[in-house]
């Protein structure tokens, strides 16, 4: 109960420091709306609709939901680094707060702020003639949340651990710009050669963009949606679990 009280209190506090400069949530959209407004046109003759109530967009727009919620959830280590400049993780010691709290306070802010993100950005996509089934829709965010809480715990325990920007964005980048390429967020991997698909296989991003891709169509029993909410799950577990140890060893 007081980790649940605690939890609670700091997520409204985050989310009131959030809230005062609410400019930030909308620069966030900016990259993948102009992917939206300025690649996408470029699939119209390029992707081949897979059914009469599809478009390029119904096959584009997953990916960039999936990109939207690794860019934004990856960056956010940067203000725990922040914090630890300011002292603001020191002074946490001696506090009687539960030690798991800021973490999952933390981390629930940053998922409101996706699904908000997220709907503005399948909202705008609808306005420009995307073809989707609802109920798709509403489990594609439902998959990518729990994703964007994972890589957020991820991005704050690497940033406990860093303790520099110096460090945190070049290791970011290092690993951002491989993950992207690989997950088929712009295109479908289908379209690339064979040994490009077996190395995409690797990453767990690419079965969510997958099971996005087919959520966004209502194939609902396709094999890729399963296999997708069972990675995200295990996913958010091994991300929190480990972030959550740092930030006890952070804040004993």
């Amino acid at each position: 109960m007081r980790l649940l009280t605690d939890t609670w209190l700091l997520f409204k506090n985050y989310m009131m420091s959030t809230l005062r400069q609410p400019v930030w949530i909308l620069i966030s959209l900016f990259t993948p709306i102009c992917y939206l407004l300025l690649f996408a046109p470029l699939l119209d003759k390029m992707i081949v609709p897979s059914g009469p109530n599809t478009n390029a967009l119904t096959s584009f727009t997953p990916g960039v939901v999936v990109m939207l919620g690794m860019f934004g959830s990856l960056f956010v280590g940067f203000s725990i680094i922040s914090d630890l400049r300011a002292g603001i993780v020191e002074r946490l010691r001696v506090t009687p707060v539960s030690r798991l709290a800021p973490l999952l306070g933390r981390a629930l802010r940053d998922a409101c702020l996706l699904l908000v993100q997220c709907l503005l950005l399948v909202t705008l996509a609808f306005i420009l003639g995307l073809k989707a089934d609802f109920w798709g829709v509403v489990l594609s965010l439902v998959l990518v949340i729990p994703m964007g809480i994972a890589l957020a715990s991820l991005s704050y325990a690497v940033g406990l651990m860093l303790k520099s920007e110096d460090a945190f964005a070049p290791l970011l980048n290092f690993f951002t710009t491989p993950l992207l390429l690989l997950s088929g967020v712009l295109l479908p991997l289908s379209l690339a050669p064979d040994w490009l698909q077996g190395a995409a296989k690797i990453s767990p991003f690419y079965y969510i963009v997958n099971a996005t891709r087919a959520l966004f169509l209502g194939d609902f029993s396709d094999n890729a949606v399963w296999i997708g909410f069972g990675l995200v799950i295990v996913l958010a577990v091994l991300c929190v679990y480990w972030a959550a140890n740092i930030f006890r060893r952070a804040t004993a």
